[in-house]
């Protein structure tokens, strides 16, 4: 991908913001856009928010490139709400089915002027080159924390499978560490690395930044390990209660980077998000 463009992350609850300042929001449509997903769940709008997406990316095919989250996947989906809201505004599971499949095509990473290396979690001890990760086979659902078990010494087709569920769910559920080398993630679900980890694979790439999500960071972006990895994060005021700024990454021409911070939407009436039990169980 070549700059000038912008990183946008952790879309989850942006919906309402892109409605309060639809203005503002104009300059995503001028330029290379990259939302690194996570648009389902955790929000009153998470259908809008991820359906905007894919207009947009319709719409301006050679200018958005949409990135895979960890939520964007049927296990998580059904526990933290994409399925309750799909159920709820259409009556039936067919759209979170049409979502979830469409889910299993987004690629797991992007890449920045053979410079910014862009993902949603962080980096896997058995992907070490970025050719490691583009032979991987995405296509598939990626797997929860509660399959997040180790699969490298077995051989038969079916373990190896479960690797490749392992090797993918790492770019998404990674995270960096202030300690050194390795470890094992508290979320039950890829790994922690540390500051060593990131500039070898920094070096060995050839790259200068990883740009990645999946954590809160209260300012909207934190730079961590010697500014070898940038956390962005853009939901404001995530889960309507954590009182987080947002932000997003403008690279530009010159590879310049810019962050541009933003508050949350002002509160409105929140709708209705009872759960309608289905006739059949009356």
């Amino acid at each position: 991908m070549v700059a000038p463009l912008v990183v946008c992350v952790e879309v989850v609850m942006i919906m309402r913001y892109f409605l309060w300042a639809r203005a503002k929001s104009l300059c995503f449509l001028f330029k290379w856009y990259i939302p690194n997903l996570f648009t389902a769940d955790r929000g009153y709008y998470s259908v809008e928010t991820v359906t905007l997406l894919v207009a947009l990316k319709v719409r301006y095919r050679d200018r958005i490139t949409i990135l895979r989250g960890n939520h964007e996947s049927r296990q998580i989906t059904q526990v933290y709400g994409f399925y309750d809201e799909c159920l709820r505004k259409y009556g039936n599971a067919n759209v979170w089915k049409h979502f979830t499949d469409l889910f299993d095509y987004l690629p797991l990473t992007a890449l920045i002027e053979s410079q910014i290396f862009c993902l949603h979690g962080g980096l896997s001890p058995s992907l070490d080159t970025l050719d490691n990760i583009r032979a991987l086979d995405r296509i598939q659902e990626v797997y929860e924390p509660s399959y997040a078990w180790s699969s490298y010494v077995l051989r038969s087709h079916t373990c190896l499978l479960f690797h490749m569920k392992d090797l993918c769910g790492d770019l998404l559920w990674s995270d960096p560490d202030d300690r050194c080398g390795w470890g094992i993630s508290p979320r039950g679900a890829g790994y922690t690395f540390g500051q060593d980890i990131a500039a070898q694979f920094n070096h060995t790439n050839g790259l200068t930044l990883i740009s990645r999500a999946h954590q809160l960071v209260m300012e909207g972006y934190n730079w961590c390990q010697e500014k070898n990895v940038v956390t962005v994060f853009s939901a404001p005021n995530y889960c309507y209660r954590c009182g987080n700024m947002a932000a997003i990454l403008e690279i530009g021409e010159n590879m310049e980077q810019n962050f541009l911070q933003f508050d949350p939407a002002p509160r409105q009436i929140e709708p209705d998000t009872t759960r309608k039990t289905p006739d059949y169980f009356l």
